[in-house]
């Protein structure tokens, strides 16, 4: 059914644009754990990002852009298949928990289909550099998903060669992969944003002759202690390891964007820079040095407004207008029907996101085309919003929650996330006409996305191999 579908869409995108120009390249930059607060045009005072200052300048920022969940697994997977991943069953599996481990036997299901394929039913090379986090046992790999050409990781950089205390199981020594191989075991962290770096700036040399869609995740900075950053940047920052790693991804970026210069495609490419989560680590008064998510209240790995919202730039000279802002809600799942739409391709498959291309280009009286937006942690519907309105629901039995705790958690929280972004001031005592309807909003999606042990109607399966295998062979 898959090829079915991909290959009709194929010949709809030969029809369509036979006598149309190239449509445009995308460039997809998703950093790993970097918070709302961490760069410079988002107000950072402690990281050097001229780059990324520059690609605001010259692009559009999206200040209520967010992802679909306060950690890696669930995150990609939005991102990958424009759903909510409790929609694609990744968010939550009885092996790892809400987080793909190291031979794991779940992964996404082979029969979702991805942006990867969707795009490349419509003509496009296409290539992920990085982090990949989606399973890593072959009928998962980023090859078997839609993409043309893996260079990376299949997992978090922190899942180094140990004997896993859950269940016993022994994790390989990391693998660098290319395409269904590894080809380093283990690599060095060190070096991963400049490997992956340059093996970008050479794929997009490749391609520069065909509409291409590259799909950058980085490592850093990651979900160690110690995130990781070459020689030429370690110790060079002002804020220890994080801001060496922030600092070498600015530098990326500008190398990623220059070559695009050099190849005369600015006005053929979209570029999109920000991060599958905020910053995970909720550090003291002043101390940035594990990450901010400022002026945001809360931590990455939970439902707070830090965790999921992320800074995030737009950038296409031409297309995107310079120096601009969007204050309206758009997220991960959005870049999969958009890109379709800007490929003029024809319908895209059925999704959660929405064609925020109006958005892109900053038309007069564009809106977002959110009625909602659902928070989940793991299984567990914990907020809603709508609007300017985030309702945090009552709940009974939660997992880590970014407000409640176990004495307060029978009433309802209210904030206004234009006045209040900090969520500071519970406004649901004046408001209890919103506080109302976003509870009524909840039950609808409880219907269709489920809630803690109660399954959606619109749920799908994760995908499941019955003997996993380490990507490298383990040492006795």
């Amino acid at each position: 059914m898959k090829f079915i579908i991909l290959s009709s869409l194929f010949f709809l995108a030969s029809t369509l644009c036979a006598d149309e120009e190239r449509p445009p390249n995308f460039i997809v930059i998703f950093c790993d754990n970097l918070g709302y607060g961490d760069i410079e045009p988002f107000g950072s005072k402690v990281h050097r990002t001229p780059h990324l200052n520059r690609m605001a300048e010259e692009g559009r920022k999206f200040t209520h852009f967010c992802v679909t969940a306060g950690v890696c697994t669930p995150s990609r997977s939005s991102l990958i298949t424009g759903c909510y991943s409790q929609r694609v069953g990744m968010h939550l599996n009885p092996r790892d928990h809400h987080v793909l481990r190291p031979v794991s036997p779940y992964g996404l299901h082979p029969d979702e289909i991805t942006i990867a394929e969707a795009l490349k039913a419509r003509g496009y090379a296409t290539g992920i550099i990085g982090k990949w986090h989606l399973g890593d046992q072959e009928p998962f790999l980023p090859t078997r998903q839609g993409f043309d050409f893996f260079f990376g990781v299949p997992y978090s950089d922190d899942m180094t060669e140990r004997i896993w205390d859950r269940d016993g199981s022994q994790w390989p020594p990391l693998p660098l992969m290319e395409n269904e191989k590894a080809i380093e075991a283990p690599v060095d962290r060190n070096g991963l944003t400049l490997r992956y770096t340059e093996r970008a700036l050479d794929w997009i040399e490749e391609q520069k002759d065909t509409p291409f869609f590259l799909y950058l995740p980085h490592a850093m900075p990651g979900s160690t202690s110690s995130p990781f950053a070459s020689e030429a940047f370690r110790g060079k920052s002002e804020n220890g390891p994080w801001g060496d790693s922030i600092e070498e991804l600015d530098h990326s970026t500008g190398q990623i964007l220059d070559k695009i210069r050099e190849l005369g495609l600015e006005k053929d490419t979209l570029v999109i820079w920000t991060s599958d989560n905020g910053a995970p680590i909720r550090p003291e008064p002043g101390d940035v040095s594990r990450g901010s998510n400022a002026p945001l209240h809360g931590r990455g790995y939970t439902t707070s407004e830090g965790a999921f919202r992320v800074p995030t730039i737009l950038w296409q000279p031409g297309t995107v207008p310079a120096g601009t802002v969007c204050e309206e809600l758009t997220t991960t799942m959005d870049l999969l029907p958009t890109f379709v739409a800007m490929a003029g391709g024809g319908e895209p498959p059925e999704v959660d996101g929405f064609d925020i291309s109006p958005l892109i280009r900053g038309d007069d009286n564009s809106k977002t085309p959110y009625p909602w937006f659902a928070y989940y942690y793991l299984d567990q519907l914990q907020a809603v919003r709508s609007g300017p309105w985030k309702l945090f629901l009552p709940l009974e039995n939660f997992v880590r929650h970014p407000h409640f705790k176990r004495e307060n958690s029978s009433h309802p929280l209210l904030f206004h996330l234009i006045d209040d972004p900090s969520c500071k001031s519970n406004a649901a005592s004046e408001n209890p006409e919103v506080v109302l309807r976003l509870s009524d909003l909840a039950k609808e999606i409880r219907k269709d996305l489920g809630d803690q042990g109660k399954p959606g109607e619109g749920l799908r399966e994760p995908g499941k191999v019955p003997n996993p295998v380490p990507v490298v062979k383990i040492e006795d």
